[in-house]
């Protein structure tokens, strides 16, 4: 026999496969985090489609009640409780969860670890749900458990992008908050390689843009000259669209290109920037690319380094697009 909180059940469980789902956020780190880490929070997002959260207790310490209410549209509600095993602020989170019969008996429990960590233009979450099945009648249930993560994830990208102020509401008053970096990768190939990646648009889309999977790609143009323009849009899995759009002020080939660009959110205007790549030799067959910008973010957008933290990502993806 096993015991299972306080009740005994036979040893001869089932253990379906581990779900494992990943997700790109259109947020800080720390706020995705705080979108599970406060009640109120969690009350806008921890249900699939349709689903409401009337009730919520969380108080993310190792032991503390991780407890979520679901009320479907009909007024039916499924309880969710556990505790919190493990909490690395920002970056992990393990909850020891389970469901209970109406009888108080355990029908099945749910391992679930939470990974935070930075992406291109937000947040990725990587979740692994491992379960221990006490009920066979509950494998159906289980089984229909991507699904329910991916609605409820939508519900996660929409709330923690309002959280960050990522949205396409009117802000209540009109602000502009400068920032300024400067980042540089050294790569393993000739300049005219690297600008090729920088000025192509075939090799430019191999780097430049969302997670494979997590964005998908609606719309690409690029006319690289001085006056042209170029375009990238695309949807987030949670359905919020991103786009930039640049325009060309100074090209010299293989040496330097200036350009300003605005950045959307679904409608919202969030920054307008200043940006200036140089390419410099570094010894035989490599090359250095620095690139400095310099932004402004409105009304609201509280950037706090993502737009630089995106930006590194990128030029890491420039230089894996290189090996290709």
């Amino acid at each position: 026999m096993t015991q299972v909180g306080t009740q005994a059940v036979d040893a001869a469980v089932l253990r379906p496969e581990p779900v494992r789902i990943s997700r790109s956020v259109p947020a800080r780190r720390e706020t995705v985090f705080k979108a599970w880490s406060k009640a109120e929070h969690v009350k806008h997002w921890f249900a699939p489609a349709h689903y409401t959260v009337p009730h919520a207790t969380i108080d993310l310490r190792v032991g503390g009640p991780f407890e979520v209410c679901m009320q479907a549209p009909d007024g039916t509600q499924h309880w969710t409780r556990g505790s919190v095993a493990e909490v690395t602020p920002n970056q992990r989170l393990v909850l020891d969860l389970r469901v209970d019969g109406g009888d108080g008996k355990v029908l099945f429990t749910a391992w679930t670890e939470v990974t935070f960590s930075d992406t291109t233009c937000g947040t990725q979450l990587d979740i692994v749900q491992t379960y221990t099945v006490y009920d066979p009648a509950m494998l159906a249930a289980i089984g229909g458990a991507p699904e329910g993560w991916s609605q409820t994830l939508d519900k996660l990208a929409r709330h923690a992008a309002h959280m960050d102020g990522r949205t396409g509401e009117q802000p209540a008053q009109r602000s502009a908050v400068h920032a300024i970096f400067s980042l540089e990768r050294t790569y393993d190939a000739p300049a005219a390689r690297v600008w090729r990646a920088l000025s192509d648009m075939e090799a430019k889309s191999k780097w430049f843009g969302g997670d494979p999977g997590q964005w998908e790609s609606l719309e690409r143009t690029m006319d690289f000259r001085v006056g042209g323009t170029e375009r990238a849009k695309g949807r987030w899995q949670g359905g919020m669209t991103s786009t930039f759009d640049a325009h060309y002020l100074d090209i010299i080939p293989n040496e330097r290109i200036v350009y300003s660009y605005v950045m959307h959110l679904d409608e919202r205007k969030i920054s307008v920037s200043l940006a200036t790549m140089e390419l410099k030799p570094a010894g035989e067959g490599r090359t250095t690319l620095k690139i400095t910008e310099q932004g402004a973010f409105l009304d609201g957008y509280e950037d706090n380094g993502s737009r630089e933290h995106g930006t590194g990502f990128l030029m890491d993806r420039l230089g894996a697009s290189l090996k290709d």
